[in-house]
């Protein structure tokens, strides 16, 4: 039996990968990467330079492992739906073997790949990997998918008896010989014209792990707690690990799992669950990632202002843990996930923007940017996602600062201005004292939180009426 193991990006692991180790065990294995222009063309990878550059470095990390395992991965140019099929009959292989994706142009491709391949007497077989369950199969007594987090919870907590994580090859065949193919190098960050940034986290298998082992043994045993502040490292920082693929969503749950911890450990295995809805949202609705999941929202009149979007972006509207959301980004292409809310409910309720100028932009300079999760966040923030609470919940910026960067830690580290300023007005630098106040170079809020706050209510009263779901 020949295969083709197709890495694509989300899978970026030796260890708890279905379609190698069913590959190692059935015959010689082909590990393929396609460096498809729909990613890796320079303009292309100039819209997700923090991703690129933790996807190159897990690849190259992807590319060390097989190699020490006795393998080498083979990357080719070109568009996956031509290159993928004609490799397939080149080789003459009897199997492609690749992981599912939940994304609609995924899913398009696959279904192009699989025809011909199909027509050529060749198998396309995806195994499930980017999610728990499989999407699709997590249904309500209609039969339908779930359209609220807790109920979807509890029943794929019952349906959740997975199997035990695959260990990583012992070894892996050589290649078979007399593969005649145009390979190319794994491209550097400089080939597609982009800057490496040291501030992003390090891509890879191995740093995946150490940032696992690290958060079992000491963040998770507070994580109930801790997982909103954020001025504390208090979280996984794992997202984009699972993202790419470098750690299983598997082998995430069972260490986990496995670590115990009481109520901060089922928190972060809820934290889990809520990844797992998402994706299951997208696979059932894809056109959310072009529309509202509440139709109320189709034609909701979001206002253009182009001052108050780069003051947004750019970290100057006034309010420090929105500005220090705005920086975190552009600088480590990261942000805390309460950071995150308040942000994208400041853009959405505070200044009516619309949510989709704030999605692309996170899934431009997130290095964790993935379409389901992004999507479901700033869907939910802005009150037309899938939520259990009605369009008019609003996070006070200030109140939300006070809570969970009561210090203002994280605000003084994003926001260099604020360094000085103490912490009872940190989150609300215009009350200090005038004297005070006018040595500081940071900007008065470029929107009142309360007037902000009645105009939305009154917008969206005015569109969407007594519409709640």
């Amino acid at each position: 039996m020949r295969s083709i193991v197709w890495f694509r990006g989300k899978d970026l692991r030796v260890a708890d990968h279905g379609p190698l180790a069913e590959a190692a065990a059935s015959g010689e294995v082909i590990p393929l990467f396609v460096l498809d222009p729909f990613f890796f063309a320079p303009e292309r990878a100039r819209e997700l330079p923090h991703r690129m550059q933790f996807l190159l470095e897990s690849l190259t990390a992807l590319e060390a492992n097989l190699a020490h395992l006795g393998s080498r991965l083979l990357v080719v140019s070109g568009r996956s739906v031509e290159v993928v099929p004609r490799l397939a009959m080149l080789w003459k292989v009897d199997r492609l073997l690749a992981h599912r994706w939940v994304e609609p142009f995924g899913r398009e491709r696959d279904r192009r790949v699989g025809e011909a391949l199909d027509r050529e007497g060749i198998t396309f077989r995806l195994f499930e990997g980017e999610t728990l369950l499989p999407p699709g199969s997590v249904r309500n007594g209609q039969g339908g998918m779930f359209r609220v987090f807790t109920p979807f919870g509890r029943a794929a907590g019952v349906r959740l008896d997975l199997a035990p994580a695959l260990p990583a090859p012992r070894a892996l065949p050589a290649l078979p010989e007399g593969l005649a193919v145009e390979t190319a190098p794994i491209p550097t960050m400089a080939d597609l014209g982009l800057a490496t940034n040291p501030q992003l986290q390090v891509g890879g298998e191995k740093a995946a792990r150490s940032r696992l082992k690290a958060f079992v043994s000491g963040p998770m045993a507070d994580y109930g707690t801790d997982r909103d502040r954020m001025d504390r490292s208090g979280t996984s920082r794992l997202s984009a690990d699972l993202k790419f693929g470098t750690l299983s969503v598997r082998t995430i749950w069972q260490a986990a799992a496995a670590a115990g911890m009481g109520e901060s450990g089922w928190r972060y295995l809820n934290e889990l669950l809520w990844r797992e809805f998402c994706h299951h949202l997208l696979w059932e609705w894809p056109e959310l990632l072009e529309q509202p999941f509440r139709l109320g929202f189709a034609d909701f009149p979001w206002r253009k202002d182009e001052a108050d979007w780069q003051a947004w972006i750019e970290g100057r509207t006034g309010y420090p843990v929105v500005d220090a959301a705005a920086r975190q980004l552009l600088a480590e292409g990261f942000i805390h996930n309460r950071a995150r809310m308040v942000a994208a409910s400041f853009l959405t309720k505070h200044l009516l923007l619309d949510y989709r100028q704030g999605e692309a932009h996170y899934l431009h300079w997130l290095t964790d940017g993935d379409w389901a999760q992004n999507n479901s966040g700033w869907q939910w923030s802005a009150g037309c996602g899938c939520d259990a609470q009605p369009w008019f919940r609003i996070f006070n910026p200030t109140s939300q600062g006070k809570k969970f960067d009561p210090e203002g830690a994280y605000v003084k580290r994003w926001v260099p201005e604020l360094a000085d300023c103490p912490a009872a007005f940190i989150h609300e630098p215009w009350n200090m004292p005038k004297a005070e106040r006018n040595r500081i170079d940071y900007p008065e809020p470029i929107v009142e939180h309360a007037l902000a706050r009645q105009r939305f209510l009154a917008v969206a009263k005015g569109h969407l009426g007594r519409e709640t779901a």
